[in-house]
């Protein structure tokens, strides 16, 4: 009988580091400048990315020091479940808080880094940096590909 992969026998909380962080799939969703609805709280996602996300490869281009170089960086590991909720529903992190196991074409399942890619779950190719974009008119960038 095998051990359980640490994804199904550790809570978030418990997890190294190291598990954290191989959660994250690379889709770049979590880059994308979102739009919430003050009647309904709905958000919407944009194609506008982060400055430091790398349209290329959906990668963040300085990770380890993106926190203290983007004011509104994302800091996932501190976020609660209810801040979980409004993250894309393939989110590993959000899937895993609310009960749910991590979908079948994510990386630590299938064993292949590009397996993100492949599912067309990353944005690589598909955004504009907010350096290029016009932060005003954000509404003429929402995207229907992230399902929220």
């Amino acid at each position: 009988m095998s051990a359980k992969p640490f994804w199904e026998a550790k809570s978030l909380d418990a997890m190294t580091d190291a598990e954290w962080e191989s959660l994250c799939d690379g889709c770049g969703q979590c880059c994308l400048h979102k739009l919430v609805n003050d009647e309904t709280a709905d958000v919407f996602y944009t194609r506008v990315a982060c400055q430091l996300l790398d349209d290329e490869s959906g990668r963040c281009k300085r990770y380890a020091t993106r926190l203290e170089e983007v004011e509104d960086c994302l800091d996932v590991r501190s976020m609660n479940a209810a801040e979980l909720a409004w993250m894309p529903r393939s989110c590993a992190y959000r899937r895993l808080a609310e009960g749910k196991s991590l979908p079948r074409w994510h990386p630590l399942i299938t064993g292949d880094p590009q397996s993100t890619a492949h599912a067309r779950m990353a944005v690589a190719g598909r955004t504009i940096s907010e350096t290029m974009a016009d932060l005003d008119q954000l509404e003429a960038e929402i995207i229907e590909w992230v399902d929220i």
